[in-house]
């Protein structure tokens, strides 16, 4: 069982209906609102000495402080990723305290997954090729109809099997697709369909659609380059909502106005915000969110609710949900 009353060190800004949540469910405990608030979760929090003195911290705490924080037992991101504290100073500091980390990996899941899905139809579909010809007061009536296809049959490469690629197995299934995942080190209890990485160069040119779930890091970035969109078939279409560095972007630019690949949509680049003048935007087939394919109406009452529930489970000296350390 955790302490009695814990001090909970927030820098997460967030709107008023989050922080009621937040003071509700953790109404046992003493809440510490940092003066130095991130607004978007992506950011990378500054140093704080309050959380030096913190139980438990909820953000994107400052890596110096996590390593140097010694009465901190538990670390909550408000993240899917965390690529910037993976790293053996840190992972070697909360290890020596027994502290533990967690993510919000399954907070992002279910939106990623539809925006993945939406895109997947709506290319399939040929939806925004049918809003660019409506744009022009266009009929095009043949071209539009005989070119759709159906997911219906078609092959999926997964790389990177996290929550958001098991969400959309969940959705895809209906389609009677052919889905093959890869991750980096499969588990004994994973079905025959998850693969290990290195198995991924065979796998590219059997599938219709892959789709790149990967986080940054030494051993996946540009893991995408131009050898990579060679092995992949004409009719494919490549998906990035990973992180923007997992794709050689200059490779993927040649793969689309050669004609190797069929389209691309990102939700990330390198760098964002992409700059105006990027060559992307104007790329062939290719389609462009700004990142926010884990938005959602309420997201941050979710995130909060999320972190709320594992503050339960801290308190019962349960097993944290999204624990990665």
């Amino acid at each position: 069982m955790a302490d009695a009353s814990l001090r909970i060190w927030v820098n997460q800004s967030l709107p008023d209906d989050a922080r009621r949540v937040l003071a509700n469910g953790a109404a046992a405990h003493e809440l510490v609102f940092s003066d130095r608030a991130i607004e978007l979760n992506i950011a990378h929090g500054e140093a704080d000495p309050v959380v030096r003195d913190s139980d438990i911290a909820f953000g994107q705490p400052n890596i110096d402080d996590v390593i140097a924080s010694p009465r901190l037992k538990w670390v909550h991101l408000s993240t899917a990723g965390y690529t910037r504290y993976d790293r053996p100073d840190v992972r070697a500091a909360l290890e020596s305290r027994g502290t533990m980390m967690t993510t919000s990996s399954t907070v992002f899941a279910d939106a990623c997954a539809q925006h993945v899905l939406a895109m997947m139809m709506a290319m399939n579909r040929r939806l925004p090729h049918a809003q660019a010809e409506q744009r022009a007061a266009r009929w095009a009536f043949q071209p539009l109809r005989y070119d759709s296809r159906v997911l219906t049959g078609q092959t999926a490469l997964i790389v990177g099997l996290g929550s958001i690629g098991r969400r959309l197995i969940e959705l895809l299934a209906p389609f009677r697709m052919q889905i093959t995942a890869v991750r980096r080190s499969p588990r004994p209890e994973e079905m025959l369909w998850v693969r290990p990485m290195d198995q991924i160069d065979r796998l590219l040119p059997h599938a219709d659609h892959v789709v790149n779930l990967l986080p940054s890091g030494a051993n996946t970035h540009n893991l995408f380059n131009a050898d990579r969109f060679a092995r992949m078939n004409g009719a494919a279409r490549f998906y990035n909502v990973g992180r923007g560095d997992t794709v050689d972007q200059p490779a993927l630019l040649h793969a689309l106005r050669s004609g190797a690949i069929a389209g691309a949509y990102l939700d990330v680049t390198t760098p964002e915000p992409l700059p105006p003048d990027h060559p992307l935007w104007t790329a062939p087939n290719c389609f462009i969110t700004p990142h926010t394919a884990g938005g959602q109406q309420y997201e941050f009452v979710t995130l909060v609710n999320h972190f709320v529930e594992n503050l339960g489970r801290f308190d019962r000296g349960e097993a944290l949900r999204d624990r990665i350390m």
